[in-house]
């Protein structure tokens, strides 16, 4: 509503909000959109939000839609901060939550990414839309594909968990499934886009997905009544949730909405694919594609990441980390979850309450902080990693 343009991410040349947008026409990173945040603030107020529509549209000023016309919805966002009491019992926390992401539609937060990149095209007239997940981002594109009447062309590797796979097809996706990691699929949808008429929606490869996640960090603000958690871990494949709280933080300090105090931020990854735990560690600024790939949590099996420098500099200023999880710890650490606080978290959710364990015992994290869990989808897109 109040968006005036784009901005490179790493060298800052803007480009034209008004057509469509993949990466910078002068060095191939991310663009970020920017707004005229005090115009803005005269409409978006802490007040203001009380009486609004319980979605992430409620954010409406900071989001890039012009015209309601073209929102396309399913009610994704406001999903609940749940305590979790028994399983900070269990560690001497009081202030231990899970941001439970599978309440969303498509039971994914990739829905809150997807509702305004596909509003977006819609506003731009784009009819095809393309790309390659490991899983939960091709159902969300599917169901908002389907939602604004265009085509979704979904590429996916062959062992994508099963549930994602008939989820794409049940709503009408054209649906390629890859021998290779989702790099792969990534490479064929560029090699065909141009021929087929396809806009490319990848991860940060256009700028609006990234402006739905950042909502994620509006709605920790709003339910911790405008304060900040001291901790969040998040676990990370393309990373755009991380990068898009990041945003939403500076964005509501301009906003005056809070202070220059940020959580600590953790990545999560697995040990099978921890490209930004390796960088991290050694104190790269991009991180190197990790070959062989392999883990059962599908959503964390990126071996390379576009926006990798902005998630490392945002665990480097933030004064967090990276750490890797087996897969054998979070598979576990999901009953765990489970049976303590009736949540059914994906594997990359539980992946967290692992790393959490890790981190408590090592002394990085004090049982005394606010931490936040994010749980990224439910454990019933993945059945195939239990009981067999």
């Amino acid at each position: 509503m109040h968006l005036t343009h784009l901005a490179c991410t790493a060298c800052g040349l803007e480009h034209a909000a008004t057509v469509p947008q993949n990466l910078c026409t002068a060095c191939g990173k991310p663009l970020f959109a920017r707004y005229d945040l005090a115009a803005a603030a005269r409409t978006l107020t802490k007040e203001s939000l009380r009486a609004r529509v319980k979605s992430l549209w409620r954010y409406r000023e900071v989001l890039p839609v012009k015209s309601d016309a073209d929102i396309v919805t399913l009610g994704e966002g406001c999903t609940p901060l749940l305590p979790a009491p028994r399983l900070g019992a269990k560690h001497g926390m009081k202030q231990l939550f899970i941001k439970d992401e599978a309440q969303n539609p498509t039971a994914s937060f990739k829905a809150r990414g997807m509702a305004t990149a596909v509003s977006m095209a819609k506003q731009f007239g784009l009819k095809k839309l393309a790309v390659p997940s490991a899983g939960n981002a091709a159902g969300a594109l599917a169901a908002y594909a389907a939602r604004a009447g265009m085509e979704a062309h979904i590429f996916m590797p062959r062992d994508t968990p099963r549930a994602n796979i008939i989820e794409c097809e049940q709503m009408g996706a054209h649906v390629t499934l890859i021998d290779g990691l989702i790099t792969d699929c990534g490479a064929e949808v560029a090699k065909r886009k141009a021929a087929e008429g396809w806009f490319d929606v990848s991860t940060l490869k256009e700028p609006y997905r990234v402006e739905g996640k950042k909502t994620l960090g509006y709605e920790l603000a709003e339910q911790l009544n405008w304060t900040l958690p001291d901790v969040v871990l998040y676990p990370t494949g393309g990373g755009t949730g991380l990068i898009g709280m990041w945003k939403a933080f500076d964005e509501m300090k301009q906003l005056g909405w809070i202070g220059s105090k940020r959580p600590r931020m953790f990545t999560v990854q697995a040990e099978g694919c921890q490209p930004i735990v390796r960088a991290f560690q050694a104190g790269d600024k991009f991180a190197a594609e990790h070959t062989g790939a392999h883990t059962r949590a599908s959503g964390l099996r990126v071996p390379k990441a576009i926006g990798d420098f902005i998630m490392l500099d945002a665990l480097r200023k933030s004064g967090g980390g990276a750490i890797a999880i087996s897969d054998t710890e979070m598979i576990a650490c999901t009953k765990e979850v489970g049976a303590a606080e009736g949540v059914f978290p994906a594997p990359e959710g539980a992946a967290c309450y692992a790393a959490l364990k890790a981190l408590l015992a090592a002394g990085t994290i004090r049982p005394d902080e606010t931490t936040v869990l994010f749980n990224t989808s439910t454990g019933l897109k993945y059945l195939e990693c239990y009981g067999g």
